[in-house]
C-alpha cells in the first residue's frame, strides 16, 4: 500500500526492477512493448512520490503523472497487445487501439486547456482534471486498456485483463473511501503477472 512518498518511491523502484526482468527475458521482439510496461508503471509511481513530497498542487510532477496515466497508458497498452497478439486477433484489436488514440487525443487537449491538480487526502492523492464527456472518455480508456487485453486472443493476456478489471474496481473503491492508495499494489501485481507471461512465452519459444 502506498500512502506516502517513501512507499511510492520504494514501490516504483521495485516495479521498475520487475520491468527490467521482463525486458531481459523477452524472446520475441514483438513482445517487447508489453514487456516494458512495468518500466512505465514503475516510473509512474516514482513520479507520484514527487507529488507527495510537493504536497500536491499543479506542478510538473502532477502534470507528468497525468500524462503517463491518461495519455501514455491509453496508447501503450493497446499497441503492446496488438504487437504481441496472434495474427487471427489483430484485426479486432484495431478497435481498442483506435479507442486509445482517440481517447488520448481528447485527454491531451483537456490537459493542455485546463490545469490538472493533485491534493493529499489522508493516505491517498486525489487528482482532478476538468473533463468534458467524462463518462465517454472513461469508457474509451477502458476499451483501450482492459478491452485490448480481453480481446488479445492470448490466454495469459486474457487472464491479465480479468485481473486488471477486478483490481481497478477494488482500487477505485478504496480510493473513493480515501482509505489508502492501492494503485502501487495494483501496478506491482500487474507487473508480476506480466513477468510470468513473458517467462511462459520464452519457454514456449524455446520448446518450439
Amino acid at each position: 500500500m502506498c500512502g506516502s512518498a517513501t512507499a511510492d518511491l520504494a514501490a516504483g523502484a521495485g516495479i521498475a526492477a520487475v520491468g527490467v526482468a521482463c525486458v531481459t527475458r523477452v524472446r520475441r521482439t514483438a513482445d517487447l512493448p508489453l514487456a516494458a510496461l512495468p518500466l512505465l508503471l514503475g516510473a509512474h509511481q516514482i513520479v507520484e512520490s514527487v507529488v507527495w513530497d510537493s504536497g500536491g498542487g499543479s506542478g510538473p510532477a502532477t502534470v507528468a503523472w497525468a500524462v503517463i496515466a491518461l495519455l501514455l497508458l491509453a496508447v501503450w497498452v493497446p499497441v503492446g497487445v496488438l504487437c504481441a497478439a496472434p495474427r487471427h486477433a489483430r484485426l479486432r484489436l484495431t478497435l481498442p487501439l483506435a479507442s486509445g488514440l482517440a481517447t488520448a487525443a481528447a485527454l491531451a487537449y483537456a490537459l493542455a486547456a485546463r490545469p490538472v491538480t493533485a491534493a493529499i487526502r489522508g493516505h491517498t492523492v486525489g487528482y482532478v482534471v476538468d473533463l468534458s464527456h467524462a463518462e465517454l472518455l472513461i469508457a474509451g480508456y477502458l476499451l483501450a486498456t482492459v478491452g485490448a487485453l480481453l480481446l488479445s486472443g492470448d490466454r495469459g493476456l486474457l487472464l491479465l485483463g480479468v485481473l486488471v478489471a477486478v483490481g481497478a474496481v477494488i482500487c477505485w473503491a478504496l480510493w473513493q473511501l480515501e482509505f489508502v492508495s492501492t494503485w502501487c499494489a495494483f501496478a506491482a501485481v500487474t507487473s508480476v503477472a506480466l513477468l510470468g507471461w513473458v517467462c511462459r512465452r520464452g519457454a514456449v519459444t524455446r520448446v518450439a
